[in-house]
């Protein structure tokens, strides 16, 4: 079993990693997909943090 993590600053962003490494894992069975959003404020602008951790086996 292995686990690839990705961490983005935008939805977007961690759709198009997520979708490329899927893409290039076709012949492994994907286990699990965990899914966080987190907010924090840094004076008057809000950052947000957008992160997927996938489970599949080789």
């Amino acid at each position: 079993m292995k686990v690839k993590l990705f961490d983005e600053s935008h939805e977007k962003d961690l759709e198009l990693k997520i979708n490329t490494f899927l893409s290039t894992i076709k012949d492994k069975e994907i286990i699990d997909i965990k899914y966080q959003v987190a907010v924090s404020i840094f004076s008057e602008e809000q950052i947000y943090c957008f992160s997927a951790m996938i489970i599949y086996t080789e």
